[in-house]
């Protein structure tokens, strides 16, 4: 028996059955309240998304807003093409998931069965271009050039092609207006992907990604992408639980995209295309003495700007593509051989991308931080055909001496030795090799002031920054590289390569009197790009305005009425005065007249009286490579700058293009006759176009002159595209600002002191 008194039992049953009590209403409370939460509280809420489940959205496309040139002319538009498409839901039902019907459809288009399969293949981590970027719910477009017959075909015998439709559509068409390619300019398009559609889902208008959608990738078509989309069209239709339509809950008409007007001149941007291009082929001529070879000339850029606004009025980079080979989604073997070895990344646009040395260009930088560190300005300095410095020795560029000149005469003739001695008497008041607490670093302060090392802020994706490499470069850069340098200096190679990081080990962080004097006549491990020089270079012209280069000029709705002007805007002034601008103003002429630019321009019979052109011309030495070419010149209206990888020196691989494009802006012939009836854009466009009721441009008519007179493709129509048999190009990936620079270049020593 139970030594428990019965009481006692009695209370520990009633407190057990108190707990299950409260525990029972507990649960019967929060289910209440999860009743009325759901029922009363959230009633709105999930009664409408019980509705939306029986709503299916029928998306129509909004027709694309065109670019524009400064004249009207369209660069992007669009036109209508017979698409198949294929909807790959439809093809999972079957069978064979499709493989029979596409197999049928490769074979009424004429294209191998592997193409189509790859096609409508998705997209991801293990799948490589081609295959299909966007939303696996949307058709997927096979082909943008059916013909009539086949899309008949494909229609007639729907049993044989379920899920297949062949439909008028719109597709965008770079039309090569006046013969110009701007492919890295103008961008591309593509599907936008199932995970940007779910990422605005629960946003509207224009920032919501329907499946229909194409959107900007590259170039002006993804800076000004929301202004050129539009708003696609949406019917919602009732279905019932067996997906039948049963009615119509709301129809919202797609409204077309407004349209881009840019300062780009076609005709000058075709110009300028064919000018680089030319260029390039002759250096390709051109022996190198140097490495006992032609020069490879394997990339180059140009840039021409409006020196009163910023504007540009042509950006060219080769190897350049045909941007309709993107139409309706690339194709498998235009793809491959887009991105093969050979192609040298043509999506690069190398006028913003394209990193390398400025060699003597950057010698306008130097001259106003001498002065600013206080060296006279009217002073003279000691150009003699080498320095020697911690032990070794820094030429002049072959071996020139011209005696004790001014800073006027070091810029015309380019002498090296000069700035050599200023950067490293600069170097020493710093401290040297144990520099001070707060060293003045003129020279680099003063790349900083004229933007050089940041971006232009041009509106233009992936713009890279270049490199300043100053003392916080340094340390930063040693930090990421002490490793793997005294990794490669513990194998006790005697290369070059094996001293320099042997050196870099022990005190790479350093900045030495070597580092200081490469980086006054812009070589070391300096690096810029096409169009920092082309700003700088307008600063110059302008009486030292830095504007931010722009090419989207003002945004039009589709019935011509300005929605919004993209003003000129001033980022920063000359850090100089005016009487230092002057001087190089004055310095920069002399180059055209006697200095190093003078047998392409004063020799060639250029009207400097009438014309007056500046210069600096630069040849940038890079380690393993050949020179780079470097020319930059301004006039009272533009900028003209020319850079041509491994393409010789500054005047002789840039110089005769950059003359021709003068000539063909201003209408001078080959004997230095000016006609402005002849000249292409005397005076850069400031007005916009003029539009018709129904929204088209009023282009007027004008008679192209030039260089590119009488060249059949110059007339319009079909677009045209200058390639080089042995340049193979087309789009590639895009490169990071890592990825793109290029080799660290040498100057004419690395010294210590």
């Amino acid at each position: 028996m139970s030594n428990i008194p019965e009481t006692g039992r009695t209370r520990r049953v009633t407190i057990r059955l108190v707990v299950l009590q409260i525990l029972v209403l507990s649960l019967l409370a929060t289910l209440g309240g999860r009743l009325w939460y759901l029922q009363i509280r959230n009633a709105k809420e999930y009664t409408a998304k019980a509705t939306g489940n029986h709503i299916r959205e029928v998306v129509e496309p909004a027709v694309r807003g065109e670019i524009l040139d400064a004249s009207g002319r369209i660069l992007a538009g669009n036109e209508t093409k017979l698409v198949v498409s294929v909807s790959r839901t439809s093809l999972l039902q079957q069978k064979d998931a499709g493989k029979a019907v596409l197999g049928r459809l490769a074979e009424v288009l004429g294209m191998p069965a592997k193409d189509v399969q790859e096609k409508v293949r998705l997209c991801d981590a293990k799948t490589s271009q081609p295959c299909w970027n966007g939303s696996p719910y949307q058709p997927i477009p096979v082909t943008k050039e059916a013909t009539t017959q086949q899309a008949m075909q494909i229609m007639e015998r729907r049993e044989d092609f379920p899920g297949v439709t062949a439909q008028p559509t719109a597709v965008r068409h770079y039309t090569g207006a006046e013969g110009a390619n701007m492919a890295q300019v103008l961008g591309y398009l593509s599907p936008v992907t199932d995970e940007e559609v779910s990422k605005t889902a629960d946003k509207s208008g224009l920032d919501r990604y329907l499946p229909a959608d194409q959107i900007g990738r590259a170039g002006l078509e993804s800076v000004y992408d929301r202004d050129l989309r539009g708003t696609a069209g949406i019917t919602k239709l009732e279905v019932d639980n067996l997906g039948r339509v049963i009615g119509t809950a709301g129809t919202v008409a797609p409204q077309t995209g407004n349209n881009l007007v840019t300062s780009i001149d076609a005709r000058v941007q075709k110009t300028v295309e064919d000018n680089l291009a030319q260029a390039m082929n002759e250096a390709r001529k051109t022996f190198d003495k140097v490495t006992n070879r032609n020069y490879e000339a394997d990339s180059g850029a140009a840039v021409v700007m409006d020196v009163h606004t910023g504007r540009i009025v042509a950006m060219a980079s080769a190897p350049t593509y045909d941007p309709n080979l993107w139409q309706g989604g690339i194709a498998g073997k235009d793809y491959q051989a887009l991105t093969s070895k050979e192609s040298n990344f043509p999506l690069l646009n190398r006028a913003i991308q394209g990193q390398s040395a400025p060699g003597s260009t950057f010698k306008v930088v130097s001259t106003t931080a001498a002065v600013q560190a206080g060296y006279p300005l009217d002073g003279t300095y000691p150009c003699p055909k080498s320095l020697t410095i911690g032990g070794r020795e820094f030429k002049n560029f072959e071996s020139e001496n011209f005696g004790s000149i001014t800073l006027e005469k070091a810029l015309e003739v380019s002498c090296d030795t000069v700035f050599y001695g200023l950067a490293y008497d600069q170097w020493m008041k710093d401290g040297g090799i144990k520099p001070k607490k707060d060293p003045a670093d003129w020279f680099y302060k003063t790349a900083h002031q004229f933007g050089l090392g940041a971006k232009t802020g041009i509106d233009l994706p992936s713009e890279v920054t270049g490199r300043v490499p100053d003392r916080q470069w340094k340390q930063s850069y040693y930090d990421s590289n002490k490793d793997s340098w005294c990794k490669q200096a513990e194998k006790g190679g005697t290369s070059y390569s094996d001293l320099i990081a042997k050196e870099n080990c022990v005190d790479g962080y350093q900045m030495r009197a070597g580092d200081s004097v490469n980086f006054a006549i812009g070589q070391g491990d300096t690096l810029v790009t096409p169009i920092q020089m082309a700003r700088i270079y307008s600063a110059l012209a302008n009486g030292g305005t830095f504007y931010r280069p722009t090419i989207g000029k003002a945004v039009m709705s589709p019935s011509g009425e300005l929605v919004r002007e993209i003003a000129p805007h001033e980022d920063a002034k000359f850090p100089g005065d005016q009487k230092l601008l002057g001087y190089i103003d004055q310095a920069t002429a002399g180059v055209i007249t006697s200095g190093t630019a003078a047998w392409k321009f004063a020799g060639a019979g250029w009207p400097q009286g009438k014309i007056e052109l500046h210069a600096k011309t630069g040849t940038a030495e890079v380690e393993g490579k050949q020179t780079t070419s470097w020319l930059t010149t301004y006039s009272d209206d533009y900028a003209v700058v020319m850079t041509i990888s491994q393409g010789g020196t500054g005047s002789g691989g840039s110089g005769d293009a950059i003359r021709r494009i003068y000539q063909a802006l201003y209408g001078v012939d080959d004997k230095g006759n000016v006609d402005n009836g002849k000249a292409l854009l005397p005076k850069p466009q400031a007005e916009l176009p003029k539009f018709n009721p129904d929204g088209t441009a009023i282009v007027k008519p004008v008679a192209l002159q030039g260089p590119a007179a009488g060249d059949p493709g110059v007339t319009g129509g079909s677009p045209r595209v200058f390639l080089d048999p042995a340049q193979p190009s087309g789009p590639a990936v895009l490169l990071t600002a890592a990825d793109t620079a290029l080799e660290p270049t040498r100057g004419n020593g690395r010294g210590r002191a």
